[in-house]
């Protein structure tokens, strides 16, 4: 399947960001689970690799390896840790209102900061009132000469203590032609981070609160024209989003396998490994039977994206499928682990926890499967993949 979709330069990405996970990342796991804090330094190394450009055009400095090769990245190192994958990918939702909706002088100025690791872009679209209902959003901008006023509240924001450019959508009038998106250095007067709470799992990202407090924004760094804000979040979320977060589910998976095939390699039970038992061989068949076929809605979803191609119900059913299949693996991988993997020594319980946070991001399994049953009747409204790649299409950037 590997072979299939990627490449030769594919491959050699796997093998550099496998072998960066490793030496880099696995060191410092113990250090983020025990603090459950953002890890500044490494957030920062690993932005300086260059993979938050993947998407990035190499004219501006970026990797130009397309979702295919974004996959890969976020895949690997969440392999390794979740934490440093979410990290990756919620940046890279950040880059992308820039790349498809950011003006020629936004896209020159910002673009390849971010592909140097010099610039950690977020995306704040969710507010405590109204969670997944973007249209329920009440923080609001209010023009005032060349500038903007921002106000309000917006939480579960990826990267928020440490992202240095924030696209913010806000209310500039009513109904769904009155969002506006705007980018916000993070060092903006009127703009306050929240302080961390204690969280499940991911330790070592932030998705935290941002507030906004009279934050004078220019004009200039409105993102498209006033009304754009609707096309900004749901872009961000249903073609960044979904197949980010599925990438984060599938390293994970992979984790899940390994670990737990090893597991039943080391213990013994009646004279023999674990996995000669017929149950827990079982388990370790369904496990790997996941894996593959979630591996494969993954990688061809991206693929299509890639190409160009409407692609938002792969898109939906691959976050459902890596989503709900990495989170029912988890759970088999601790019944086979039983009482041994409660205890931090091992890192099924880690991956157990990780797990549950891919649940809510970029729409539900609820979300997915009604929108997918609006693909089987026939009336979903459009396609986000088609309606960007004429987009990107239509203004290249020179």
């Amino acid at each position: 399947m590997d072979g299939y979709f990627a490449g030769r330069p594919h491959h050699q990405l796997r093998q550099q960001v496998r072998e960066f996970a490793e030496a880099e990342v696995r060191p410092r796991i113990s250090a983020m689970e025990a603090t459950r804090s953002v890890h500044h330094e490494l957030s920062r190394l690993i932005a300086r690799q260059g993979w938050l450009g993947a998407t990035i055009g190499t004219e501006l400095g970026g990797m130009g390896v397309g979702h295919l090769g974004k996959t890969i990245i976020i895949e690997e190192l969440s392999r390794v840790s979740a934490a440093m994958g979410a990290m990756v990918q919620a940046s890279q939702l950040g880059v992308a209102k820039i790349v498809h909706f950011g003006s020629d002088e936004q896209k020159k100025t910002w673009l390849p900061l971010i592909a140097a690791g010099e610039c950690l872009p977020t995306i704040a679209v969710t507010e405590p009132e109204s969670g997944g209902h973007v249209l329920g959003m009440a923080a609001t901008a209010v023009r005032d000469g060349d500038d903007y006023v921002l106000n309000g509240r917006k939480v579960f924001v990826g990267n928020s203590h440490v992202g240095d450019l924030h696209g913010v959508v806000v209310r500039t009038g009513p109904g769904s032609k009155g969002l506006t998106a705007f980018l916000v250095e993070a060092d903006r007067p009127g703009l306050r981070v929240c302080a961390e709470k204690p969280t499940m799992g991911l330790h070592g990202f932030s998705f935290g609160e941002l507030l906004f407090e009279g934050c004078r924004v220019p004009a200039a760094n409105r993102l498209g024209e006033e009304g754009d804000g609707l096309a900004v979040a749901y872009s961000s979320s249903v073609l960044y989003g979904r197949a980010n977060l599925t990438a984060v589910s599938l390293g994970l998976h992979q984790a899940i396998l390994e670990e737990t095939a090893r597991f039943c390699e080391e213990r013994h039970r009646y004279g023999e490994p674990l996995h000669a038992l017929p149950s827990v061989k079982l388990k370790l068949g369904q496990l790997q039977s996941r894996l593959m076929t979630a591996r494969l809605t993954a990688y061809h979803a991206v693929h299509l994206l890639d190409q160009g191609l409407p692609c938002d119900a792969e898109l939906m059913n691959a976050k459902l499928v890596n989503v709900e299949w990495a989170m029912d693996s988890a759970r088999n991988a601790m019944e086979i682990h039983a009482a041994a993997g409660l205890f931090t020594d091992r890192p099924i319980e880690r991956y157990l926890r990780d797990a549950h946070h891919m649940f809510a991001p970029a729409g539900t399994s609820d979300v997915q499967l009604l929108r997918l049953a609006e693909v089987a009747l026939g009336t979903a409204k459009g396609q986000w993949s088609e309606r960007l790649t004429d987009a990107v299409r239509r203004e290249p950037v020179p």
